[in-house]
């Protein structure tokens, strides 16, 4: 997809509580005392029906921060400095139990492989029921309410689909059931995980579509890690910007984008593609030259 930048979304944020606040969060790996650091005094937020991107070059820090805030942080890391809260409850340093028991229905994942959130042992339909009916939709209302929910997502043929499983489907269709499976909740946040940089150009953009007017229908607020600012642009009401573990530019997306004041987001947008390659050697070359 090349990068365009687009006029500012006339997306209506909800006024009230952040859904999810990370503030001044450090993150290590390794025995305590003589940690790795690798996320350091971060602090966004993301309001009711904001979306905020949160992007940066591999190993920056963007999956750690959002496996925080969902609890999931792999064997060896932890929380050493700051604090999250979700839904104005401070989770920092809930045990697992109660950290799932409050992320509950409050929060949905996105990952970047689909077969992370899927179970290959059971049909598709029965891992969306799950979801649904931990909302409390009555049992008889729950085929319907599967098929509808994959339809939403964008799932082609929900009813043949809800059959079969995940390894039967391909690579779109799987994200689609992912997203599926996440929003069957309706949750208050939803946390995207790179959901589209393992699809090809033509089928990451229709993920992107159905992500859209999910989003716009729904009105959860959304954590969207990203490498690919075009993807940004499409999505995000605010940018984040991450190097090397620390948070160097937050703001507006278009004055993000458009306007950059650190001289890493520069570098990034610098070397994100544009379709006329005459063009894209002009722009790092005045990059260069700034």
């Amino acid at each position: 997809m090349a990068l365009t930048f687009t006029a500012p979304r006339a997306a209506e944020v909800q006024q009230g509580q952040d859904v999810l606040s990370i503030e001044g969060l450090s993150v290590g790996f390794g025995p305590a005392g003589r940690e790795r650091i690798v996320v350091e005094d971060l602090t966004l937020a993301v309001r009711p029906g904001q979306v905020v991107a949160l992007v940066g070059e591999s190993g920056s820090g963007k999956s750690t921060t959002a496996h925080a805030a969902l609890g999931l942080l792999p064997a060896g890391g932890r929380i050493v400095g700051g604090r999250i809260l979700l839904g104005g409850h401070d989770v920092t340093h809930l045990g697992d139990k109660e950290f799932r028991q409050h992320r509950g229905p409050l929060v949905g994942l996105v990952p970047q492989d689909p077969m992370v959130a899927l179970n290959p042992t059971l049909r598709v339909g029965e891992q969306v029921a799950e979801a649904v009916r931990r909302r409390g939709v009555p049992k008889r209302s729950v085929p319907a309410e599967v098929e509808q929910v994959l339809e939403r997502a964008g799932v082609d043929n929900p009813g043949v689909k809800a059959r079969q499983y995940p390894h039967e489907l391909s690579g779109g269709q799987r994200q689609r059931v992912s997203i599926a499976r996440a929003v069957a909740l309706e949750p208050q946040l939803l946390i995207a995980d790179e959901p589209t940089s393992a699809l090809d150009v033509s089928v990451q953009a229709r993920v992107l579509d159905v992500f859209r007017e999910l989003q716009d229908s729904l009105g959860f607020a959304c954590l969207f890690i990203s490498h690919d600012l075009a993807v940004v642009d499409s999505l995000a009401d605010r940018v984040a910007v991450m190097q090397k573990g620390a948070l160097v530019e937050y703001g507006d997306r278009t004055q993000v984008l458009t306007n950059p004041r650190a001289e890493y987001t520069q570098r990034l947008i610098a070397s994100a593609p544009v379709p006329d390659p005459v063009l894209q050697a002009q722009r790092r070359q005045s990059r260069l030259a700034s």
